[in-house]
């Protein structure tokens, strides 16, 4: 397989940005893995995967700190993204985690903050602390994750709602519920999804569905299922990697074209909904 440039999503702005990004859920969490979790940050950026997610909750704040500490001195090479939680989402609450973060970061500005998930505060005052931040210059972009179709239809009919720039949510081979109508609708909005968890955290890689396409390309099974994700209209992806190595195998990914018989085979053994389900969360 010949390399191939890293794909872009465009967001409702008119911004590009790469359609496989970096994940940080999980790093962080343990001392010895440190080294490599750098190493692997770094040379992800290096081969064009300069999407790099976090959250303020990942390894409570840790994850932030490692994402400083890994590329703090390549800050203008990454589109830099983290999550504000549910428990701090009110205007004053959204404010201060946002400083922290910038903080743990070691940044002035985040590219694209996104509400980790619906929660008690209200819906509206998350949205105007998001339009006071960019008013601010602390963050340029924002969005939300773990949404389904009736928070995504809330959130358009607040003042200021319509400036959301990505719904965050797990999607994979097997989790193909929003097909059916989260997806449409926003497709139709023009509101890229930015699917995590892209090989159900590894649970998936040993399905022989995945084994036969990926044999047949010389392939392993996760660049299979990231493909898989890379060809979607309107999606794009994060993933965890914790060693070079294994963000050299996501980043090949890139370069692998499904066939039609791939396609067809993958959907008899994951078949896409047959009716509308709830977003399943992780």
């Amino acid at each position: 397989m010949s390399q191939r440039t890293v794909p872009t999503v465009t967001l409702p702005s008119g911004e590009a940005i790469p359609a496989l990004g970096q994940g940080t859920w999980g790093m962080a969490e343990d001392p010895a893995r440190r080294d490599d979790e750098i190493a692997a940050l770094r040379a992800g950026v290096d081969a064009g995967l300069t999407l790099i997610d976090t959250a303020e909750v990942y390894a409570d704040g840790g994850a932030e700190n490692l994402v400083r500490e890994a590329l703090g001195d390549r800050r203008e090479e990454v589109f830099l993204v983290t999550k504000v939680s549910s428990a701090h989402a009110t205007v004053t609450g959204t404010a201060d985690a946002c400083a922290r973060s910038l903080e743990r970061l070691g940044t002035d500005r985040i590219d694209l903050y996104l509400l980790h998930q619906r929660g008690d505060a209200p819906l509206p005052e998350t949205v105007e602390a998001f339009t006071s931040l960019i008013t601010q210059g602390l963050i340029r972009h924002w969005g939300v994750s773990n949404f389904d179709v009736p928070e995504v239809v809330e959130l358009a009919a607040i003042p200021g709602g319509t400036a959301v720039e990505t719904d965050q949510i797990p999607y994979n081979l097997t989790r193909r519920g929003i097909e059916w109508d989260l997806l449409p609708r926003c497709r139709a909005a023009g509101l890229p999804v930015m699917a995590y968890s892209p090989l159900e955290r590894g649970r998936m890689l040993g399905h022989p569905a995945l084994a036969g396409v990926a044999g047949r390309h010389g392939a392993t099974p996760g660049q299979v299922a990231l493909a898989w994700l890379l060809r979607q209209a309107g999606v794009c992806t994060v993933t965890r990697a914790s060693t070079p190595a294994h963000v050299r195998e996501n980043r090949a990914a890139v370069d692998l074209v499904l066939t039609e018989e791939d396609l067809a085979e993958l959907d008899k053994a994951f078949p896409a909904p047959d009716g509308p389900r709830p977003l399943e969360l992780l």
